[in-house]
């Protein structure tokens, strides 16, 4: 598998062709898989399994019975459940720890034909924006190996980047998706919360948390959206309208209304090489006679602080399951109840994850709850309402994926909060529950990628995703 394939159109023309077949693309991928170990993108291979797959599937391809993902290799989040296999949202109280049903997406894709080659390393739970905070070690970047891959989704991203796969699945609770994505030079897509079902993986915080695909092209992310959406019975938060599938992916046409925030080229916190590239993006679109205006958001700085506030205490309610008792690691040195959950629980999480869990626990007490808990929830919707007013004149928001490029891995900054800042442009559309798209956008003079994000309006991802491909061919050929 010398091939760098950017779209499973280009995949299945060749193996058409007989040029390659599924079994020669997944040999391929594992020897990359064995080569760049030291990346730590992957927890857990499913190599001869991927394999057999392959052999079934190859046979089914030339009878013209195989599915719509049919020679898609593709890894899976190590969050997403896969029945008979391990997951443990790279952490140790999970570790070992065995799937006994699939999740919703993983049984959509597997039905169109698709391959799991493997579970990727992640932040601890989902956790974090640069992949340190795993149990399994960092991962590190393909591009500059001192670099962090972006989180928590950065296995998930490295894989796609290094060619370790063709495709990956991630989830997106704060830009978990499209941060990493950034980082690795990829596109991640975080569609309408509840376009995705999120049974079967494993909750961080559950009014954010939205499965989103990692890919070299628009058009394979529109792909792999058509086969995951969809209303799911065992998921109530679910949008219950069917989703139409895109299908082929046509740019756009015609001229768009596009606002920027302007704080993101007024901020210090904003790399100026980040800065540059915005502004080169604006002045591109508006020489192909787009209108691109600056709009201010007043709420920019209340963003991360209202998305911490209430996935914190989230993540305190949905991890209180993990007590030592149900599942997973149990302290061997418990010798009561009130030990085996104060052991387990101290012992199996990490630094980070017990952080989240005393801060949500800590918003949501009694004498705090009105004070931040039900104080967050009033901002957000001031926010959710200010983002609609914007996209009700403007068909898009462009903003860029992170304030930075990849930095080093080991710069755990001595005040969390300002790790947290990182989010900065990616918790608008988790706040909102809109759409958002991060696209490659170049790299910098150190060779490090660079993203750009649109977001638009609730339910227009097939217009997001048509002005992404028109965006793209406009700025890469």
């Amino acid at each position: 598998m010398s091939k760098n394939y950017t779209t499973l159109v280009e995949i299945r023309a060749d193996i058409q062709g007989g040029l390659t077949t599924v079994e020669a693309l997944v040999a391929g991928y594992l020897r990359r898989i064995e080569e760049n170990k030291h990346l730590n993108a992957f927890n857990e291979v499913f190599g001869d399994e991927a394999l057999a797959k392959a052999k079934e599937l190859d046979a089914r391809i030339k009878a013209g019975s195989a599915g719509k993902l049919a020679g898609m290799v593709i890894a899976i989040k190590d969050n997403i459940c896969y029945k008979g296999h391990k997951v443990s949202a790279s952490s140790k109280i999970l570790d070992g720890f065995t799937s006994i049903f699939s999740s919703t997406i993983v049984e959509r894709m597997l039905a169109e034909d698709a391959i799991i080659i493997g579970r990727c390393n992640c932040d601890e739970f989902a956790m974090g924006g640069a992949n340190e905070n795993s149990y399994f070690g960092p991962v590190r970047n393909y591009a500059d190996n001192n670099r962090v891959s972006g989180g928590s989704s950065g296995g998930s991203a490295v894989a796609v980047q290094a060619g370790l796969c063709h495709a990956a699945i991630g989830t997106d609770t704060g830009g978990s998706v499209r941060q990493p994505a950034a980082f690795c030079g990829a596109v991640g897509l975080k569609p309408t919360y509840g376009r995705i079902s999120r049974h079967g993986i494993i909750a961080y915080a559950s009014s954010f948390d939205q499965v989103g695909p990692i890919t070299k092209s628009v058009a394979d992310a529109a792909l792999l959206l058509d086969v995951m959406a969809g209303p799911d019975d065992y998921d109530s938060t679910t949008i219950q309208t069917p989703y139409t599938a895109q299908g082929e992916v046509k740019p756009a046409s015609g001229t768009k209304k596009i606002a920027y925030l302007k704080e993101a080229l007024e901020s210090d916190g904003t790399d100026a090489e980040v800065k540059a590239m915005l502004t080169a993006n604006i002045e591109k679109l508006k020489a192909e006679g787009h209108t691109v205006e600056p709009v201010g958001f007043e709420y920019l700085d209340y963003l991360v602080p209202t998305y911490y506030v209430l996935a914190t205490a989230e993540a305190s309610s949905n991890l209180a399951r993990y007590d030592g008792v149900h599942y997973g690691y149990r302290s061997p040195n418990a010798t009561d109840l009130t030990s085996t959950y104060k052991r387990s629980r101290s012992e199996g999480f990490g630094k980070e994850v017990k952080r989240r869990i005393m801060l949500g626990t800590f918003v949501l007490s009694a004498g705090y709850y009105d004070a931040y808990y039900a104080k967050a929830q009033k901002v957000r919707r001031l926010i959710q309402q200010k983002t609609a007013e914007i996209l009700s004149e403007y068909d898009f928001i462009m903003v860029p994926t992170a304030p930075e490029p990849a930095f080093e891995i080991g710069l755990e900054e001595k005040d969390p909060v300002v790790s947290y800042l990182h989010d900065i442009f990616t918790v608008q559309a988790s706040l909102s529950g809109v759409p958002a798209i991060s696209l490659p956008a170049g790299n910098n003079s150190k060779g490090l990628p660079l993203g750009l994000q649109l977001l638009t309006k609730q339910y227009a991802e097939k217009e997001l995703l048509e002005f992404s491909e028109y965006f793209l061919n406009l700025t890469q050929n």
